[in-house]
C-alpha cells in the first residue's frame, strides 16, 4: 500500500478555512485548530442569523402596518381579518410598503377591510358577553335535567 502524506489536500483545506478567518482576533486568524473552531462558531451564527433575518423583516411590517391601521381607526388584527374576509391576498411586505410609500392606497385597503367586516368591526367585544350566556344555558339545561 502506497504512503500518502496528503499535501495538498491537506494545505488546501487549511488554507480555505485560515482564509476564511482572516479577519478574526490574534490566534483565531492565524493558529489552525483555534481558526477552525471559530469559524465553525461563525458559521452556526450565520445559520441562526439567516433564520432570525426572517422573523426580524416580519416583525417590521407588522409594525409598519399598526402604525398605519391606527391612523385610519383600526388595529392590526381587525385589518388582517378584513382583507381575509375581502379575498384580498396581499401580503405583509407589500401591505407595509404601500402604507410607508402610498397613504391614499393603504386608505382603501382599509375602507376594503371595512366594508368586508360590515357592521362588527369590533368583533371581539361579542365573544365574552356569548360565552357568558352559553355557560348560563348550559347551567339551566344541567339543572332541567337533573
Amino acid at each position: 500500500m502506497p504512503r500518502v502524506k496528503r499535501s495538498t489536500k491537506r494545505s488546501d483545506r487549511r488554507k480555505k478555512i485560515l482564509k476564511r478567518a482572516s479577519g478574526y482576533f490574534l490566534t483565531k486568524s492565524k493558529l489552525y485548530q483555534a481558526a477552525q473552531e471559530a469559524v465553525e462558531r461563525g458559521l452556526m451564527f450565520a445559520y441562526t442569523g439567516r433564520k432570525q433575518k426572517k422573523r426580524q423583516f416580519r416583525a417590521l411590517w407588522i409594525v409598519r402596518i399598526n402604525a398605519a391601521c391606527r391612523l385610519n381607526g383600526l388595529s392590526y388584527s381587525t385589518f388582517i381579518n378584513g382583507l381575509k374576509l375581502a379575498g384580498n391576498q396581499l401580503d405583509r411586505k407589500v401591505l407595509a410598503d404601500i402604507a410607508a410609500n402610498d397613504a391614499a392606497g393603504f386608505t382603501t385597503l382599509v375602507a376594503q377591510a371595512k366594508s368586508a367586516l360590515g357592521d362588527r368591526p369590533n368583533a371581539r367585544k361579542d365573544k365574552p358577553a356569548k360565552r357568558a350566556q352559553d355557560a348560563k344555558d348550559a347551567k339551566a339545561a344541567k339543572h332541567a335535567a337533573a
